[in-house]
């Protein structure tokens, strides 16, 4: 019988620290054969991500983005997952969509933190305040217990509603909230860099989740040089996001300038106290498999 995973229920019986052990021992198994697919009917989009992973499972996630369903009350995207028994196939599960997404989002950012940012870090600022910055301080708040949070937005209304919900504090200052932070972790829309490196400080960890298309960026030129550059998958993030593909493109960097992806976790690592670390968070269908297993994992008990 195939298991139904909603959101509330299986979110219950998940812990952030716990999600990225999986998504590291996922990434010893052979790598993952993933492919998109987009159709499109003017600005609406139905979205099919798959991915397979021999010895973990199979994975279909399929979104639909309809811009224009806020105007109606309506929520933009909706989706499901649906997760297949690597041995025969069977459909193993159908979870929610946006409990996949939730935890494969903050936790791929969080495993790199475990890898990358300073185990005494205590300052932490969200750039955003939407679904993800929320998110984001749930799953950070599980590795740095003691961090004190801070997020900023664009909007300083949404900024301001976000730290009374969240009990944490918020700044209309970029510059130097930036400059203050040890972990900066951006998850906005912005399709123009507008983190520039030389607010950062030396020791920080500057985590990059927004941008998600090849004309997007979240952080300015000077931050990929100033960094250490790491990326969830080369795959899904070089080439195809803006983040890396415009400076590859442009000499900025070069692609010898990405020091590791997830399936070179030997080399996930900070060398020192003073450098600063950047981490390309692209997301991709094999991150969703891992993530839904553990889902069902917990699950099942």
């Amino acid at each position: 019988m195939t298991t139904f995973i909603p959101f509330a229920e299986g979110e219950a019986r998940l812990d952030w620290l716990g999600l990225t052990d999986a998504l590291e021992v996922g990434h010893r198994l052979p790598k993952a054969e993933i492919e998109d697919t987009f159709l499109y009917r003017g600005d609406d989009t139905l979205l099919n991500r798959t991915a397979w992973i021999d010895g973990l499972g199979l994975l279909v996630k399929a979104a639909t983005v309809f811009p224009g369903n806020p105007a109606r009350g309506v929520p933009m995207i909706h989706g499901a997952v649906n997760l297949f028994d690597d041995a025969s196939g069977d459909l193993a599960a159908v979870l929610d969509f946006h409990l996949v997404t939730k935890w494969k989002t903050a936790g791929d950012s969080l495993l790199a933190a475990r890898k990358l940012a300073r185990p005494d870090s205590r300052d932490i600022l969200i750039v955003g305040a939407g679904t993800v910055g929320r998110s984001l301080v749930q799953a950070y708040g599980a590795l740095f217990p003691d961090a004190r949070f801070t997020v900023w937005n664009r909007t300083t209304a949404s900024a301001q509603a976000m730290a009374d919900e969240m009990g944490i504090g918020w700044t209309d200052d970029l510059a130097s909230a930036v400059g203050a932070a040890d972990i900066v972790s951006s998850a906005t829309m912005s399709g123009a860099p507008f983190i520039q490196g030389e607010w950062l400080r030396p020791g920080t960890h500057l985590d990059l989740i927004g941008a998600f298309k090849p004309d997007m960026r979240e952080a300015d030129d000077t931050a990929l040089r100033r960094a250490r550059i790491f990326v969830d998958s080369r795959d899904t993030t070089l080439h195809h996001i803006g983040e890396l593909k415009i400076p590859l493109e442009a000499g900025v960097i070069t692609p010898e300038d990405i020091v590791a992806d997830y399936y070179d976790m030997a080399a996930f690592t900070r060398q020192d106290a003073e450098e600063i670390t950047l981490f390309k968070n692209g997301g991709g269908a094999h991150l969703d498999l891992m993530t839904s297993r553990y889902i069902l994992d917990r699950w099942q008990g």
